[in-house]
C-alpha cells in the first residue's frame, strides 16, 4: 500500500497531544527504532512517538486512521521475528513510557500492569508478595509485558505452567480506529461471547495497541530441585524426554540444548567475566535441564531420583544434581545465554518450531540432514518438553546469495518437515515478516482468509502494524 507520508503540519499534531519532548525525528532515535534482534533488517520510520497513556494513543492512532498513515507499535525491541519492524516507514508508536504496575491483588490473585513493564520486575514484584507470574522468556530482563502478549511468549516454565495467553484475564486496548475497548473482565470464567481477549493475544500488534493489563497469579512454588542430564546424542536425548512424562513427572522446565549450544555459550560468558562451570565430555553431544518445583521437598527429591533411575536405559553421562542455588544458576544463565552466544558467533535465522513431543529426534535429526544438503550449520535448543525446538542457522562464511536463497530454500524445506510431523511454524516467537512466506505450508488459503477478515474487520485501512503475518 502507498501509506501517506507524515508531515510538518502532523508532526505538531502528535507534539500537541504528547509534547515536544516525545516525539522523535532525530537520526539516532530513528536508526534504533528500525530493527529489533531478527537477523540484520532494518526499516527506518519517519517519526518514534512516546504517549504515556491509552488516551493519548488514542488521538494519534485517530490521526494516523484519518491520514492513511502506518503505526507499527513496539515494545522492547527484543523480537525474533521483525514483528516490530516498521515496514511502511510511518510512525513507531513506543510503549515504554507506559511502564507502571497499577496492582498486585492478593486476595484475588491478580494484578494490573501497563505494557511497557519488563517482564523480569514484573516477575520480582509479584514474588516479593509470595506470587508468582510464570512466562519466563530468555529476554526477561529487557523484553515488555505489551510485546510478550503480541507474540504469546512462553519460555521454560510453560511446559508446567503454560504461556501468556494462559494468565491473561482482561485487556485495554485501543483500536486501529482509536476507539479504547475493554477486551473481558477480571473474572476467572467468562462465556459472555467471542473471546477477544485470547484473539489479541499473539496478534502481533496488528489489531489493537494493549494498553492495560489484568494477569492472573499464582501461589510462589517454595522449593526446586535441577538436574543437568548428559547425552550421547541429541535423538536420545530427546527419547528421554518421553520417558521422563511417561513415568509420571511433570517438570517445570524441560530444555534440550546441544554440545554446540554449550561450546559457544561457555565461552561467551567467559569473554564476559561470566563463566560457568560445565564439563563437557567426549562422547557426549547433548543435555537436558530438568527442573522440578513445588512445596514438598521430599516429593521432589523422590521425582529427581525416579528421573535418574528412568534415564538409566538411556545412554547418558554422570548426572550433576544442582545442590546450591549457584549451581542452579550457572545452568540457567548456561541456557539463557544461548541466543545471544549464537548472535555474537555469527549473523543467524532464528526459528522455533514446535512439533509433538515424541516427534523431535526425527525434527532434529532432519535439521541436520537438511542443514548438511544446504550447507549451512544450525544450533539446537529449546522447550523440549513441550515440543518447541529453536534452530539457529548460522551464516558463518555462507556468501549473501546463498544466505538470501539457498538458506532460505532448505528453511522451508525445514518447516515442512515440522508440518508433516504434525507441527507448525512458531511455538513462541510469532510470525512477523520471518515466516511470512511459509505460513500456506502451516495453513489453507480458508484459514488465512478468516484471518485476513479479522484484520478487515479491527483494522478496515490497514494502517496497523502492515506487512506482518499475511
Amino acid at each position: 500500500m502507498n501509506y501517506t507520508k507524515v508531515t510538518p503540519q502532523i508532526l505538531e499534531l502528535f507534539k500537541n497531544i504528547v509534547g515536544n519532548e516525545f516525539v522523535f525525528v532525530d537520526a539516532e532515535t530513528l536508526e534504533i527504532n528500525a530493527s529489533d534482534e531478527t537477523e540484520d533488517h532494518k526499516f527506518i520510520p519517519e517519526v518514534v512517538i512516546k504517549p504515556a497513556n491509552a488516551e493519548e494513543i488514542s488521538q494519534i492512532i485517530k490521526i494516523c486512521n484519518e491520514a492513511f498513515i502506518a503505526v507499527t507499535p513496539r515494545g522492547g525491541g527484543t523480537g525474533l521475528s521483525g514483528g516490530a519492524l516498521p515496514l511502511a516507514a510511518g510512525v513507531v508508536l513506543s510503549t515504554e513510557r507506559l511502564n507502571k504496575i497499577i496492582e498486585i491483588d492478593e486476595r484475588n490473585l491478580q494484578a494490573t500492569v501497563e505494557p511497557g513493564v519488563i517482564t523480569e520486575v514484573f516477575q520480582n514484584a509479584v514474588k516479593e508478595k509470595g506470587l508468582f507470574y510464570p512466562p519466563d522468556p530468555s529476554s526477561r530482563g529487557t523484553c515488555f509485558l505489551g510485546g510478550n502478549l503480541a507474540e504469546n511468549a512462553g519460555g521454560p516454565k510453560a511446559v508446567k505452567y503454560g504461556v501468556t495467553r494462559d494468565y491473561v484475564l482482561n485487556m485495554e486496548v485501543v483500536l486501529p480506529t482509536g476507539d479504547i475497548i475493554k477486551t473481558a473482565a477480571n473474572v476467572l470464567k467468562n462465556s459472555t461471547g467471542y473471546n477477544l481477549t485470547q484473539l489479541m493475544c499473539g496478534s502481533e500488534g496488528t489489531l489493537g495497541i494493549i494498553t492495560k493489563i489484568v494477569f492472573k497469579l499464582r501461589p510462589l512454588p517454595q522449593k526446586d530441585v535441577t538436574l543437568l542430564v548428559p547425552f550421547s546424542t541429541s535423538e536420545e536425548a530427546c527419547r528421554g524426554i518421553t520417558a521422563v512424562y511417561m513415568a509420571g513427572i511433570n517438570p517445570s522446565g524441560m530444555e534440550f540444548v546441544e554440545r554446540e549450544a554449550i561450546v559457544k555459550t561457555k565461552k561467551y560468558l567467559e569473554d564476559l567475566g561470566k563463566g560457568v562451570n560445565i564439563d563437557l565430555p567426549d562422547g557426549i553431544n547433548a543435555h537436558l535441564i530438568i527442573e522440578l518445583d513445588g512445596n514438598d521437598e521430599e516429593a521432589l527429591m523422590k521425582d529427581a531420583e525416579k528421573i535418574m533411575t528412568t534415564l538409566a536405559d538411556y545412554e547418558t553421562g554422570e548426572i550433576l544434581f544442582a545442590d546450591s542455588d549457584q549451581q542452579k544458576e550457572e545452568l540457567w544463565r548456561l541456557r539463557r545465554n544461548v541466543s545471544p552466544a549464537v548472535n555474537a558467533y555469527s549473523l543467524t535465522k532464528a526459528e522455533d518450531v514446535v512439533v509433538p513431543r515424541a516427534a523431535l529426534p526425527a525434527l532434529i535429526t532432519s535439521v541436520k540432514e537438511i542443514g548438511s544438503e544446504y550447507k549451512f550449520n544450525s544450533v539446537c535448543y529449546g522447550h523440549a518438553g513441550d515440543g518447541n525446538l529453536h534452530i539457529n542457522i548460522m551464516k558463518e562464511q555462507l556468501s549473501d546469495e546463498w544466505w538470501n536463497k539457498e538458506v532460505n530454500e532448505g528453511i522451508a524445506k525445514i518447516f515442512k518437515r515440522v508440518v508433516e510431523l504434525g507441527g507448525t511454524l512458531s511455538g513462541e516467537h510469532g510470525i512477523g515478516i520471518a515466516k511470512r512466506p511459509y505460513m500456506s505450508l502451516a495453513m489453507g488459503e480458508v484459514n488465512l482468509n478468516l484471518m485476513r477478515g479479522i484484520k478487515k474487520v479491527f483494522d478496515p485501512k490497514g494502517i496497523l502494524n502492515p506487512g506482518k503475518i499475511f
